[in-house]
């Protein structure tokens, strides 16, 4: 029942926001309208969003872990990053909603396309809007983190004039299991979440960019250090 009730009010927020954004396009060559979307997307779907740190300057790149698909409204919604995203999305739909915000397609299992890659994640760094990246390749359980792959770092190994490599760590604190989406089907899993009674509390943490490496598997280490690090002393027990 709350499932349905969440994929109704999804399916009017899309019916509202598309006519919007397509209008506000074509008057004014650009729209805010895909950030607006996946933030309120995300709130209906139950997350209570915060976002923590200082500010994200034009041409960062957001390094990130990855639990569930809801990462990418919330952190669409916090940041008005475009992602990076694999070529294949399945339904068009999702394709064409992906399409409005920028997203960048690249062959992650394409490894004699590394470069090519790499100049793509490097052209797109040139827009002002952040790019996101989630360098395990998929979504985890949430108990822990899979390793980061770092043939993606390659763009900014070293980084180009102007961008900062920012890690970001996505935390749903204790809840975290609840939302990882590992060895279940995806149509099983979206049911799940949408049918939770209870919102969940995550936070953003965007944390200090990092210093500039020509090693692209260094540069890797470093950002998954970071992100482990801020989510494990976010769920550490307080001291009595």
């Amino acid at each position: 029942m709350i499932a349905a009730a969440r994929i109704a009010a999804l399916i009017l927020l899309f019916a509202f926001c598309v006519p919007v954004h397509m209008v506000t396009r074509l008057v004014f060559g650009w729209s805010d309208w895909p950030r607006r979307f996946l933030a309120a997307a995300a709130w209906i779907c139950g997350a209570r969003i915060r976002a923590t740190g200082k500010r994200i300057r034009p041409h960062s790149l957001l390094v990130c872990n990855h639990t569930s698909w809801l990462d990418i409204p919330m952190l669409a919604g916090a940041t008005g990053c475009a992602f990076v995203s694999k070529a294949k999305l399945g339904h068009s739909l999702v394709h064409w909603m992906a399409d409005q915000n920028a997203t960048l397609y690249v062959r992650r299992d394409h490894r004699r396309g590394s470069a090519a890659q790499a100049r793509a994640i490097a052209e797109k760094l040139r827009d002002p809007q952040p790019l996101a990246l989630f360098p395990e390749g998929t979504t985890g359980p949430g108990t822990h983190m899979l390793p980061f792959r770092s043939t993606l770092f390659e763009a900014v190994s070293p980084a180009p004039p102007r961008v900062e490599v920012r890690p970001v760590a996505i935390d749903y604190g204790t809840s975290a299991p609840e939302f990882g989406w590992y060895d279940e089907p995806g149509k099983k899993n979206v049911l799940r979440i949408l049918g939770r009674r209870r919102t969940v509390a995550v936070t953003i943490r965007i944390l200090d960019p990092l210093e500039p490496m020509s090693d692209r598997k260094a540069l890797a280490h470093a950002a998954r250090e970071a992100i482990e690090a801020a989510l494990t002393s976010s769920r550490r027990p307080p001291r009595v």
